[in-house]
């Protein structure tokens, strides 16, 4: 039998509700976890030990509360949404000391269905990079293996999630943040249509690609976090006037008969390692067997996503993290002589390499001059990829394919190589570009590492995608616990 720690979400739900376990008890489980395990991994950059155990206490003595979805749930969240009272970082020097003085849409949402927050987790500075390698403070370590990357930029989120440290987290994609660690570690994440779930209070690196989405061990549990925290906000005018449907119920009838699954070629091209595509045709073959039907699809722009991406994200990080410079908020170097040096040494010791990086590109991009050359070109190609992602998805029900073209590599072995780090996020940076939904699970593994899948669907179509995602789960072999 599983330890209380690696019981999926939906368990501890049913089990807090029943009274057979109590919030004290499931929240120091998963504290006593991350002192274990935290040495190894390095998944967390603040952990709330006092307040959650007093909440937890607190939580005990009313009893459970049927009309909190969540109640007594242990979860993480990312440390680029703002927690009131609580430390928020961006795994940046520059926000070292921040502690914010509200909550984020999605945090609240969780404390007002009952969740206990356990800490923020670990993350590449200001979302930028593929392996929580990047972060200010200290890498995060794959649970299966902590000579590997555990992914990124939501590293901290899957290790807590995989490892045992909380029952569910919340990240954010911008690129493929969700999906690409979630495959590295072999949980589930999803990433909803942009607009379903609000922005307010998530710190900004690409605003029209940046999403918020669940970390958990099935897709059941990321069906039950998104019910609580999609849905419209005043405070986001990106935010979908849109009604959110029962995200759960229905999920134990899915199933794959007649399913209509889009294969594009362009995925499994020669860029994917043989072996991940290997495990990939099996599991095509299992959803055929259940009744799927496999069907060939296009998507040729999307050999250019990777560039489009790269010009519009950073464009968008280099006006977004213009805020950052020595006068308002953050990091300010104080021995300098004048303004201007302020801001130079302000950002030079308060800003890392990869994120200066991209800042400086943007600019770039973005200067007189360059401007209709590079980023309205990008923007022409954004739409051109996002409508043969629409044509596509009227002609089947989701499209299929690989998350990374290869399982986790080795901790350092890109570290002066940012291309072949970019190239690294071909199968998930163009959804974010088209604003649709991706949800990841696992399908198998190689030596021990974890390889993901994700299925596409239409703009806020999570309803129909979970439910593939949940008949799919169960066509698969658990992978089981970490050797941790």
């Amino acid at each position: 039998m599983s330890a209380l720690y690696y019981k999926s979400l939906t368990e501890i739900i049913k089990a807090l509700q029943a009274k057979t376990v109590s919030v004290t008890e499931v929240t120091r489980a998963c504290l006593d976890r991350m002192t274990h395990v935290e040495p190894t991994l390095g998944a967390m950059l603040a952990i709330a030990s006092d307040t959650a155990l007093k909440e937890a206490e607190a939580m005990d003595a009313a009893g459970p509360d049927p009309a909190k979805p969540l109640w007594g749930v242990p979860v993480t969240i990312k440390d680029v949404i703002l927690t009131q009272g609580l430390r928020t970082t961006c795994a940046s020097k520059m926000l070292e000391h921040f502690v914010p003085p509200y909550d984020a849409f999605v945090t609240q949402k969780l404390r007002e269905a009952g969740c206990v927050i356990l800490g923020k987790t670990n993350m590449d500075e200001f979302a930028m990079g593929s392996t929580t390698e990047n972060s200010g403070f200290h890498p995060t370590r794959n649970p299966w293996n902590p000579s590997r990357v555990p992914g990124g930029s939501s590293g901290g989120a899957a290790v807590a999630v995989v490892a045992g440290e909380s029952y569910a987290s919340l990240g954010t994609d911008t690129g493929g943040s969700i999906r690409q660690p979630a495959a590295l570690c072999g949980c589930v994440g999803l990433k909803p249509t942009y607009g379903r779930v609000s922005r307010y209070g998530v710190i900004a690196y690409g605003s029209s690609l940046d999403q918020v989405g669940p970390l958990a061990r099935s897709v059941e549990d990321c069906a039950r976090v998104l019910q609580v925290i999609a849905g419209s906000d005043p405070h986001d005018v990106t935010s979908a006037p849109i009604d959110v449907p029962d995200y759960v119920t229905g999920l134990a009838e899915a199933s794959l008969k007649g399913v209509r699954l889009g294969i594009p070629k362009e995925f499994f091209d020669k860029g994917l390692d043989p072996q991940v595509a290997a495990v990939c045709e099996e599991t095509l073959k299992a959803c055929e067997a259940a009744g799927a039907t496999l069907v060939q699809v296009s998507l040729p722009h999307t050999s250019a996503a990777i560039a489009t991406y790269y010009i519009i994200a950073m464009a968008e990080a280099s006006s977004n993290l213009a805020r950052y410079d020595g006068v308002r908020f953050g990091f300010r170097e104080k021995d300098v002589s004048d303004l201007q040096e302020m801001y130079v040494q302000s950002r030079t010791t308060g800003l890392g390499q990869e994120v200066k990086r991209r800042i400086m590109l943007g600019a770039f991009v973005l200067s007189s001059g360059y401007y209709d050359a590079y980023y309205r070109k990008a923007a022409q190609v954004r739409r051109i990829i996002r409508d043969e992602y629409v044509t596509v998805l009227d002609t089947v029900d989701a499209i299929f394919c690989p998350v990374s073209p290869v399982t986790a590599w080795p901790l350092g072995s890109h570290a002066d190589d940012p291309l072949a780090m970019y190239l690294m996020d071909a199968y998930t940076l163009s959804l974010n570009l088209a604003g649709l939904p991706g949800l990841s699970l696992p399908v198998g593994s190689i030596d021990g590492l974890p390889v993901g899948m994700q299925l596409i669907g239409k703009a806020f179509s999570e309803a129909e995608l979970l439910k593939v995602g949940h008949a799919l789960e169960a066509l698969v072999t658990p992978l089981g616990e970490p050797p941790l």
